[in-house]
Parts: structure tokens; C-alpha cells; sequence
């Protein structure tokens, strides 16, 4: 499968075709941990890293340069047991702007329910079919099929649906978990309110506007920066509909422009002022947290 194309680069780079789909970096720190074997976190990050980046999520094929850039880096806080851990995860995912060197992020945030058991010498493995008590992969298979359902959308109309299903499925099969993360009442900000709202229906056109803000805009923008920059505007401007209709726990609306707010100013900071003001009034009410950011547009 072609996502993208980047001609300039590769029009004569042999071509490597593989089923893995991630290029993904993995760390694993545990400063406050202490007195415990540090061994064990080195091996925790080299299972996860080749996990990650050997196992097979999709039946799509990748090229080498095709693959998702993301990123996990695992904080261990307590180490409850010899083979129980908590802490906190840092999730990141990044797309490249087709012909351009610049890459844009797409995900950046942090699960603060992290609880999982890993044994020293075991192998991860992973069944859609069945849920892990362990934990450790099941949230890992949640945060990549996640991932994949944002990256699929903003190269195709809802392409990603498959795979946001099969993260609601894992949340689903995680619901009589012991462990926190997966149920409604664990917080706001957790695996259940983010692929809640990605399947909502108050957000289903949220997927529409990710592919026309990075396909139909930022994609464009070397070609034609004015009217890519109109389609991102257009794009922002039907997110701000859908914000008016969520009532409660906007989670993915808010990650969104976690990740995009700066973005957003770089795009519009050299624009004529009625469309600059134009984008600050869209902002106060599709991301009101960060409304001191887009007030900078004001000049």
C-alpha cells in the first residue's frame, strides 16, 4: 500500500516492502524508583521496542520509508511488586507533510493510569481476540490501533474506522479489569473517554475534518499555501460545529489541538487580519483552553 508519495526523495531509493507498519521509539525511565533492579527496565524497553516494531497490526504493506513515526515513553513510578508496575505513559504521533521536510504531530499525550505486569524473560504477544491480564499489552495494542485509526483518517475519509473499532474493542475487553484506565469512572482523560469520543456520533465528522486538515490543507501547502490555508480554516471551522454539540468531556477535541495549536498560529501568522481575526473567533469556541495562543494573531 502507497500512503504517500515523496518523489523528490526517493524517485531512485530502492523500494523495501515490509508488513511492519511502526517506527516507533521506546523508553523506559524509573529515576524515582529506588533500590530495585535497573536491569529490568533496560529489557522492558528493548521487549517493547522490538514488540512495537516487529508485530504485525494491520494487512497492509508498508515501505521502510512509508513506516509511522510515534513514539512511547514509559515513566515508572512504583515498583509494586517484583513484577508490578506503575507510573505514567507519554504517547506521541507524528506524519510527514507530503512534499516538505516538515512533520507534523498528531498526538501528544500522557496516561497518567499505568499499571501493568511484566516478567523478566517472557515474551509480549498479542490476541485481538482475548484480553492480557497482565496489561502491559493490551494498553500498548489500545495506544497503537489508536494511532493507526489517526493516521489512516488523515491520508483517506475514515479510513481509520477499523481501527478505532478494534480499540474499542480492547477497552471492552478490559472493562472487568482490575487495573485503571478502562472504565468511565477512572477520570476524564483516560482509555475509555478518548476512543468514546472517537466513536461518538457527535464526533463522527471530527474524522472527516482530519483528513481535510492535513490531506486537503497542510498536504497542499507546497503547492499552494493560500488556498491549502483556506482548507485548514474551513477544516477548523466545522471542528468549532462540532464542539458546540459535545456536552461533556470534549477529551479528543482537546488532544487535537494539544497537538495543533502551535501549529495552527504558525499557519495563520502571516495572513491578511480579517482572516486572522476570522480564526481567533473560530478558536474561542473550538479551543477555548488555549485562546491566549490564537490571541497572539491579533496584531
Amino acid at each position: 500500500m502507497i500512503r504517500y508519495v515523496i518523489a523528490s526523495l526517493c524517485a531512485f531509493v530502492a523500494t523495501i516492502v515490509s508488513a511492519q507498519e511502526l517506527q516507533c521509539a521506546i523508553s523506559v525511565t524509573s529515576a524515582s524508583v529506588q533500590g530495585t533492579n535497573k536491569q529490568v527496565y533496560d529489557e522492558m524497553r528493548t521487549v517493547l521496542q522490538d514488540f512495537m516494531n516487529t508485530q504485525v497490526w494491520t494487512t497492509d504493506k508498508f515501505e521502510t520509508r512509508e513506516r509511522i513515526e510515534c513514539s512511547l515513553n514509559f515513566n515508572i513510578t512504583t515498583q509494586v511488586s517484583s513484577n508490578e508496575f506503575k507510573g505514567t505513559l507519554t504517547v506521541q504521533l507524528r506524519r510527514p507533510v507530503y512534499n516538505s521536510a516538515y512533520t507534523t504531530t498528531m498526538l501528544n499525550l500522557q496516561d497518567n493510569d499505568i499499571q501493568f505486569r511484566y516478567n523478566q524473560g517472557q515474551p509480549l504477544t498479542y490476541n485481538p481476540a482475548n484480553y492480557d491480564s497482565d496489561n502491559l499489552v493490551p494498553i500498548i495494542a489500545f495506544y497503537v490501533n489508536f494511532m493507526l485509526g489517526l493516521d489512516y483518517d488523515s491520508f483517506s475519509p475514515n479510513g481509520g474506522s477499523q481501527y478505532f473499532k478494534q480499540a474499542e474493542n480492547i477497552v471492552n475487553q478490559a472493562a472487568s479489569s482490575q487495573f485503571g484506565g478502562w472504565k468511565s469512572y477512572d477520570g476524564t482523560t483516560n482509555r475509555y473517554w478518548l476512543i468514546n469520543n472517537a466513536m461518538d456520533e457527535n464526533h463522527r465528522a471530527f474524522h472527516t475534518q482530519l483528513y481535510n486538515y492535513h490531506r486537503l490543507g497542510l498536504d497542499q501547502m507546497a503547492d499552494n499555501f493560500e488556498t491549502a490555508r483556506g482548507a485548514v480554516q474551513s477544516s477548523l471551522d466545522k471542528i468549532k460545529d462540532i464542539r458546540r454539540k459535545i456536552s461533556r468531556n470534549p477529551y479528543l477535541l482537546s488532544l487535537f489541538f494539544t497537538a495543533k495549536s502551535d501549529e495552527i498560529v504558525n499557519i495563520f501568522s502571516e495572513a491578511p487580519q480579517i482572516e486572522r481575526d476570522k480564526v481567533i473567533e473560530i478558536m474561542r469556541v473550538a479551543d477555548p483552553a488555549n485562546i491566549s495562543k490564537y490571541q497572539k494573531l491579533k496584531k
